[in-house]
């Protein structure tokens, strides 16, 4: 059997609003925890108290998700900076104290 090799190259990778996604989420985990908490003894009675669980879970990732995506951005913003401010130094031809 042949080995599979790509015929093409892979496509850059969207970057679209990664921190508005995450934060909607983080925020819909929260619902549905806060939501279900009323019906607690009724999750219980069916032993499923795992689903009210592990939507605070869900928001609670999510809120390292969000830290970590916000630093992400941030320093994505800052490489950009950088790189334009190297583009315009190098553009900027050094012509030496004036006199």
């Amino acid at each position: 059997m042949a080995k599979w090799t790509p015929r093409h190259e892979a496509p850059e990778p969207l970057e679209g609003p990664v921190v508005a996604t995450v934060t909607g989420g983080t925020i819909l985990w929260f619902v549905m925890f806060v939501v279900q908490v009323p019906f607690y003894g009724w999750f219980a009675d069916r032993d499923l108290t795992w689903w009210v669980w592990t939507c605070l879970a869900g928001g609670g990732l999510g809120l390292i998700g969000i830290w970590y995506v916000r630093s992400r951005d941030a320093a994505i913003k800052r490489n950009r900076a950088a790189r334009a401010g190297a583009a315009e130094a190098a553009e900027t031809p050094d012509t030496g104290p004036q006199t």
